[in-house]
């Protein structure tokens, strides 16, 4: 194929990558953006393969069909509580496509002839299997195969340090001397390695900043994987990916109150004090019914829904956008207050929303909603925690200070549906559960919300 006719694809193909991202930063146009990306990725992939630099189809072919039908089914199954889970293992897999792709070109003679590519493939490498290892421990933590809670190894930062400097030594001993084979695999191996211990530290409440940086070096591996390869397509999305991640983990850093270089280092959540939950607790805590409640909602005007990820666990979307539906025949204003990191993943409430068939123009985010909770009649948290801890605001000593929160307790009435006063991620007790306005409704999320709408039809 004629040089021109590849590069003005790829060019296409770039265009649709930026036209999706940014189609990606809104629930409304997300789905289109995720159209126009895959239809990017399409042609770079079809230009690709009709380059004459492709002599053989067969395994192309073969790993087309087997590779699509195994995304079909997971894409098929996945629940959307686990989406956080199937985004780890993702990240994982571009890590891992790009380890394998680095290895292969410095195994053949022909591919691995001058230094920019020697450079690329080391870190390459380094890159990619940080993402491969520190992914897989993520999705471990997410599918709870190990403890979410973080795991501490005894001198952690300095094992980082240690192998850290020898992944970047190793890279640079192959760009010196590339017929030492094994120097490849002693990469492969101290930054797998290096991947585990960054992310065995890491708690189940960092999950989120966790996600968006390994897609970050999922990106980033691409990029160099093109420098290896000479595509210019995959440098590009690559870089698009890398660059995008980053500044999605600097957003989830704001919005956790964390510092982007404990990230790096895996030395996230350390440090403050954890309050004592008989103390907090202690003949505060007001419990309550589905009838209570639905007679609070019957002369609400404004209510506000706090989804959370118990909001997932229970698969309560449907449930509550009855709800919402009920109140809004009524008259009632109802909107859905959106913490940037409540759930286990970026834009985890705004997907399980949106499968629900919530309204876009209901979804609204923090710094939008926090002013209106002091005109809110009722709001009405389901499973969220530790992104409505007002600790994070008053309490110098706590873990969480500093943390952007939604204000729920400045409501008028805050109802919480959650099974029990176990702590969040954070491992720390709520005091919005012992306040003057707030009421308890102790049971599964689905469950209770079911009840509440049955009860609050039945009051016509």
């Amino acid at each position: 194929m004629d040089n021109t006719i590849i590069y003005l694809a790829y060019l296409v193909a770039s265009c649709l990558f930026i036209l999706g991202i940014k189609g990606l930063t809104k629930p409304r146009t997300a789905v289109r953006g995720n159209q126009l990306s895959a239809l990017g990725m399409l042609i770079a992939v079809v230009v690709t393969l009709l380059d004459h630099s492709i002599i053989s189809y067969q395994w192309i072919i073969a790993g087309i069909i087997v590779g699509g039908a195994i995304g079909a089914f997971m894409a098929k199954k996945i629940q959307v509580t686990a989406m956080p889970q199937m985004v780890a293992l993702l990240n994982g897999f571009g890590g891992g496509a790009s380890l394998f792709i680095a290895i292969a070109n410095f195994l053949d003679p022909a591919s691995a002839t001058h230094t920019v590519a020697l450079i690329s493939i080391g870190a390459t490498v380094l890159i990619g299997s940080v993402t491969l290892s520190g992914s897989f421990i993520a999705f471990a933590k997410l599918q709870e195969l190990i403890s979410g809670n973080p795991i501490r190894v005894p001198g952690n930062k300095v094992i980082n340090l240690v192998l850290l400097v020898a992944a970047i030594a190793l890279s640079g001993a192959i760009v010196v001397d590339p017929t030492q084979i094994d120097l490849i695999y002693a990469l492969a191996a101290v930054s797998l390695l290096l991947g585990i211990f960054l992310v065995i530290p890491i708690g189940g409440a960092d999950m989120p900043v966790v996600i968006a940086l390994l897609n970050s070096y999922s990106g980033i591996a691409a990029a160099t994987t093109g420098f290896i390869t000479g595509n210019t397509v995959l440098i590009v999305a690559g870089a698009l990916v890398g660059a995008s991640g980053i500044i999605l983990t600097q957003i989830m850093c704001k919005a956790m109150n964390r510092s982007l270089f404990n990230v790096l280092f895996g030395v996230m959540g350390e440090g403050g004090v954890v309050a004592d939950a008989d103390e907090v607790y202690a003949g505060k805590v007001k419990s309550t019914s589905p009838e209570e409640v639905a007679m609070l909602l019957e002369t609400a005007e404004r209510v506000v829904i706090v989804p959370g990820y118990g909001l997932a666990m229970a698969q309560a979307q449907h449930a509550v956008r009855d709800l919402a539906n009920e109140l809004q025949r009524r008259g009632t204003d109802v909107k859905y207050a959106i913490h940037p990191v409540a759930g286990r993943m970026p834009g985890h409430m705004n997907v399980l929303l949106a499968e629900a068939e919530v309204p876009y123009e209901q979804l609204i985010e923090m710094d939008e909603i926090n002013p209106q909770f002091e005109q809110t009649d009722v709001a009405i948290v389901i499973g969220a925690n530790d992104v409505t801890n007002p600790l994070a605001r008053e309490d110098k000593t706590s873990p969480i200070y500093g943390m952007p929160i939604l204000n729920v307790d400045k409501a008028r009435t805050v109802i919480v549906i959650k099974r029990s006063l176990s702590p969040g991620f954070a491992g720390i007790p709520n005091p919005l559960f012992a306040n003057d306005n707030t009421l308890m409704l102790f049971g599964d999320g689905k469950k209770e919300i079911v009840e509440l709408t049955k009860d609050l039809k039945e009051a016509d």
